[in-house]
């Protein structure tokens, strides 16, 4: 499910007295200058700060530390106008473990929203603005880092101090790199280009601008996690430099895709960081938190019946209060049980992919021992040592793999090249070997299946693979079905509908639910869609290859 919610976990150096003290002055800025509501007389407990407005306060102090915090709660409905729901933020600040926490103090920002009915979906909330005058009012930090509410510049002296933060192993939140292509002010590049792509990441995630000039000395350390070109990387916590494979988890964003549609780049952008800030443990400071629970303060002065009203009231809102905190988490229990689904059938897919490969490895092995034997028995020690060529004739890139469609006569392109082109400033690792292995192997399962000779489904195809096929390709990455909830999903339905001729369906579409995985390891995670016309038309058509399309995991 697309995360919805939104929220910030730094620390600050500062003590907790100086902390919550700025903070409340910030809140009060935010609600009295910025949202207009009377704050003139706020205390402890429920406060009602407009109609439809109140804001709960409660703090504390035990032997896990002291705390401030803040709830705010709107419900605003217009007439003629649908029932909003409920909007939600929470401010909490608190003091850390002196041991484990070196005197830090942590500031957690949360905005939720509530529908007015548990069958619709909660709606996105932006980076709200208490956020940005917190990060501008405190000097926050993620493990080594600095966090701001604005991208500041990597110069070449600043390099092996942003190489530690990547490298932090105490790092909980995402640093994202914007590079400048050549020939463009660093300076006019951000404010155009990368300002707007990060505008929802405030207080998710460390936000830098690498300058040109300082781009060779990054990318000596970062020789396989490079990013350049006015294209964007989000390294996530744990990166290792010198380990290949690790490149799949920390995504890139091409230029082309920026300047595209800036404003869908800045969402897609934000969505990693966010799922990241809603479902890492919070740290145990702010997770031994007592749970928030503040009446309204008794009026003076009430008679007995009004006392009593005025009871049921409280009594009556507190209800609907916890409804909508056991419908928000029934929903959030869903959504893991769904991922827990996906990632154990993909870790199944994966494990026994591997013990395949790893099988066929060995075997390989033993015969090249066995013929490298032979020869230098044979006295052919020049061939039994003779380096292999690499083979020739295949795709680097999948521009490359567009312009050679015509060579698979079986199948035909429908999709838009541009979702395409957008893998080669995103690509890693063996995708486009893994495309390409795929298209061929469907291309031998196509002719086939216009001959009605195939047996079966291409995955039948990939488990039983015929005698004389010269492609393989491993039936763990095919998946002839998509989940019960993407299929019933109208939006998620119409991102997989693709192009097809009319002779194949009147309107020219079809939802295409068989794909193809062609990598993984990050938020790309590129998919092939196609769909198998070989009793009608004699072709298969591969409607889309490009990144995953959306599902519960994005």
């Amino acid at each position: 499910m697309e995360p919805r919610n939104y929220r910030m976990v730094v620390s600050t150096k500062r003590d907790f007295a100086k902390a919550s003290s700025t903070a409340e002055r910030q809140l009060h800025h935010w609600l009295g200058v910025i949202k207009r509501y009377n704050i003139s007389a706020l205390s402890k407990g429920r406060n009602t700060i407009a109609e439809g407005v109140t804001l709960d306060h409660d703090a504390g102090s035990g032997q896990h530390g002291a705390y401030s915090r803040w709830r705010l709660r709107e419900w605003k409905k217009r007439s003629g106008k649908p029932d909003p729901g409920t909007w939600q933020a929470t401010l909490v600040v608190r003091s850390g473990d002196q041991e484990e926490d070196e005197h830090r103090t942590w500031i957690q920002v949360d905005v939720e929203h509530f529908p007015a009915s548990p069958d619709l979906r909660p709606t996105r909330a932006d980076v709200p603005h208490i956020t940005r005058l917190l990060l501008n009012a405190l000097p926050a930090q993620d493990g080594l880092a600095d966090v701001g509410s604005f991208p500041k510049f990597i110069e070449p002296d600043d390099v092996e101090e942003v190489v530690e933060e990547l490298c932090d192993l105490d790092r909980r939140l995402p640093i994202i790199v914007a590079s400048v292509p050549r020939g463009h002010e660093p300076e006019v590049w951000t404010e155009k280009v990368v300002e707007p792509a990060f505008k929802h990441l405030t207080g998710l995630a460390v936000l830098y601008v690498l300058r040109p000039d300082a781009q060779q000395r990054f990318h000596r350390t970062f020789d396989y996690h490079p990013v350049f070109g006015g294209g964007i990387r989000t390294y996530l916590p744990g990166v290792d430099p010198a380990w290949q494979p690790d490149a799949q988890r920390h995504p890139v964003m091409s230029r082309a895709t920026l300047e595209a549609d800036p404003d869908r780049a800045a969402v897609i952008l934000a969505a990693l960081p966010r799922r990241l800030a809603l479902r890492l443990p919070l740290p145990d400071s702010l997770d031994n938190l007592p749970v928030q629970s503040t009446r309204p303060r008794p009026a003076s002065h009430l008679s007995h019946l009004d006392e009593l009203r005025t009871e049921n009231t409280t009594l009556t809102t507190m209800i609907a209060e916890a409804e909508q905190r056991e419908n928000a988490n029934a929903d959030m229990l869903r959504d893991l049980r769904e991922q827990l689904q996906i990632a154990e059938e993909l870790e199944f897919d994966q494990a026994a992919e591997n013990q395949e490969l790893y099988a066929k490895l060995k075997r390989a092995e033993r015969q090249v021992r066995a013929l490298r034997t032979r020869l230098e028995k044979a006295g052919r020690y020049d061939l039994a040592h003779a380096s292999v060529d690499e083979p020739v004739g295949r795709p680097s890139k999948f521009a490359e793999i567009l312009t050679r469609m015509d060579e698979f006569p079986h199948l035909r392109f429908t999709g838009r090249p541009k979702r395409t082109l957008e893998l080669d400033a995103q690509c890693a690792g063996n995708w486009v070997d893994v495309a390409w292995d795929a298209l061929c192997a469907l291309n031998e399962y196509a002719a086939a299946s216009a001959t009605g000779t195939a047996g079966g489904d291409f995955r039948y195809w990939c488990s039983h693979l015929p005698d004389g096929c010269e492609h393989r390709f491993h039936a763990s990455k095919v998946k002839m079905k998509e989940s019960e909830t993407v299929g019933n999903r109208e939006d998620w339905r119409r991102e997989r509908t693709y192009p097809v001729p009319e002779t194949v369906h009147p309107s020219g579409e079809l939802f295409m639910q068989a794909h193809l995985r062609i990598g993984g390891g990050n938020t790309i995670a590129p998919r092939l869609y196609f769909y198998d016309d070989g009793p009608n038309t004699g072709l298969v058509y591969v409607g889309y290859i490009g990144r995953h399309p959306r599902n519960t995991l994005s």
